[in-house]
This record gives C-alpha cells, structure tokens and sequence, in this order.
C-alpha cells in the first residue's frame, strides 16, 4: 500500500482496551507522507460519528465517504501498515488547515 498523505481519510483497525474484538474506525491523516512513508508511523486525529460541540471539533464536510467529525485532539501515532490502513478519500485543505489550527496550542 501508498503511504497515507496529510488530509486522506482512513479507515483502520483499532484493538479496544477492554480487550474485545478489533474494530475499524475512521481517522484523519494530519502527517505528511513523506514522514509516513520512511517512518512507517503516520499521526492521525480519530473522527467522531456526531457533532457535540467540543472546542476541538472539526466538522467533516457533506459528501465525503466518511460523515462525522475530527476530534483534533484524539491524535495517535499508529504504524499505518500493522493497523491496515484503507485510504477512504481526501478531506478539502480548509479541513486540514481547521484541525492543524486546533492542535496548534497543545
């Protein structure tokens, strides 16, 4: 597989702590793939499937393949190969540019 850009949507396989059955959730890219590619590693925001009006909340726009929201502050680094990475789409650059903003003060 490519590696995963900053601003692609992801699908990827999350182990739950209370140690059940591995699921998929969507997440968003926010590293370059450049950095993803030679690390292995990519750093992603989770998304949220509804809005509740969380100061770090970016809303995903209508017409994408996955609806809901980017939790900015929901930032992981994950070995995008081991969590079987599925590219779902891209997010506009403004989507980028709102969660970027929004990590910036942590």
């Amino acid at each position: 597989m490519v590696a995963p850009d900053r601003g692609d949507l992801v699908w990827v396989t999350i182990d739950p702590a209370d140690g059940g059955e591995p699921v998929r959730r969507p997440a968003l890219v926010v590293s370059p793939a450049l950095y993803n590619a030679r690390s292995g590693l990519a750093l992603m925001c989770a998304v949220g499937r509804e809005a509740k009006g969380y100061p770090f909340e970016v809303a995903l726009p209508d017409g994408l393949p996955v609806e809901g929201v980017v939790l900015a502050d929901h930032l992981r680094s994950a070995d995008w190969n081991a969590r079987r990475a599925e590219i779902a789409g891209r997010v506009p650059a403004s989507v980028v540019e709102d969660v970027l903003a929004k990590l910036k003060p942590l």
